[in-house]
């Protein structure tokens, strides 16, 4: 799990409340070593900024040792935080912070999807092994696994069936996935994912060219949007197909709001799914809240042609999507007759001609993944029918 020698430190002193001064905005970055290339430093700046705008906040920059002004304070985390950190930060409730918290590190990872192979097989400390049951409906078939020979027994239970894709449970974008086919690709592959003891690994059932779809809440001030959307690929400057944004239709309210709205099965399936996931992280484990929830449903046949949906992974922080759930933010905000938007986000490798409207988010040539940009926009006239 996470190393506290890796985390940025706390404040000193949280300063003292505020006195009716409208606040700041502050960054958090829980660990140097995730999400802090240059393009997700600077996407998130701009992203609080706009946050701040919002809510009617300042936007003050990022936790440091020196005390934070005095005034309400609200954050923006790099990661899903365990629930102790936030408490020590000043997070108390939803409202004060865009993502989430957890009672234990696992559970922000996608390892919470899926049980154990057997009663055999290791797990962390805190493992809550009533959860797994009851998602199985909402997932595909697969096992989580801590050991690498537990993660055999679990691939070769899941070969009979056909191809397994293979996750490290802390990698994002589908970067670091591989799809085996047998015994001997299964133990090559395992052998390579690196701290499987500690992270473990996730081993599950792959579909053939399935469509990802996206659904979503984000909480912000007195707003409550929930949205579905479809995800896309494109190919890096290396050639690998990793995300490419996405397109939300996002409605005031909750899930309750998207089920009344006219939907195919599938995609009311995907819904139902996401929030049948959702419902059983709360009440499974105590401490958990968010304001910023989103959950990747995969569909599509199997290997032998049958069509599956299920929820692939959580995430509980800022994501790819954010840039289009914040632009969906801001016509809600500003328009409030507005009951429907639908929001689009796009990341692109390479020159790109921006189309009208867009807000860029990052624009630039970082040394880890190249010339890359990142903008999101709104269709002007998206409403409900």
């Amino acid at each position: 799990m996470t190393s506290l020698q890796n985390e940025t430190p706390l404040f000193d002193s949280l300063g003292s409340p505020g006195t009716g001064e409208a606040g700041y905005v502050m960054e958090w970055v829980i660990d140097p070593t995730n999400y802090c290339s240059e393009h997700e430093l600077i996407t998130r700046r701009a992203l609080a900024e706009r946050l701040a705008g919002l809510m009617g906040m300042q936007y003050f920059g990022p936790v440091s040792r020196r005390p934070p002004p005095a005034g309400p304070l609200y954050f923006i985390p790099s990661d899903t935080v365990e629930g102790h950190r936030a408490q020590a930060i000043g997070i108390r409730r939803e409202s004060d912070f865009f993502g989430g918290a957890v009672p234990f590190a696992y559970v922000a990872t996608k390892a919470i999807t899926h049980p154990l192979h057997d009663k055999d097989a290791a797990g962390p400390r805190n493992w809550v092994e009533s959860f797994a049951p009851r998602i199985g409906k909402c997932v595909l078939p697969g096992y989580s696994a801590f050991s690498e020979g537990d993660a055999r027994r679990a691939g070769r239970a899941l070969l009979r069936d056909g191809d397994v894709r293979v996750k490290p449970v802390r990698a994002t974008g589908g970067n670091g996935q591989t799809v085996v086919h047998d015994a001997v690709s299964l133990d090559r592959t395992l052998a390579g994912v690196p701290h499987i003891d500690v992270d473990g690994v996730v081993l599950e059932r792959n579909l053939r060219e399935p469509r990802t779809l996206s659904v979503g809440q984000v909480k912000v001030g007195a707003l409550t949007v929930s949205y579905y959307g479809l995800q896309r690929l494109t190919r890096n400057h290396r050639g690998q197909l990793v995300y490419g944004g996405s397109d939300l239709t996002a409605v005031r309210g909750g899930f309750d709001a998207l089920n009344a709205m006219d939907l195919k099965p599938s995609l009311r399936l995907a819904i139902e799914q996401a929030a049948v996931y959702h419902a059983a992280v709360v009440e499974s484990y105590p401490g958990f809240m968010a304001s910023r929830i989103n959950y990747d449903v995969a569909q599509g046949p199997d290997d032998a042609g049958q069509w599956c949906s299920g929820v692939l992974e959580q995430s509980w922080r800022v994501g790819g999507a954010t840039g289009a759930e914040v632009a969906a933010l801001e016509v809600f905000k500003s328009q409030p007759e507005r009951s429907l938007v639908r929001a689009s986000c796009f990341e692109v490798f390479g020159e790109t001609n921006l189309p009208p409207g867009a807000c860029v988010n990052y624009s630039g040539h970082d040394p880890d993944v190249g010339r890359l940009t990142k903008y999101s926009f709104v269709e002007a006239h998206a409403d409900a029918t």
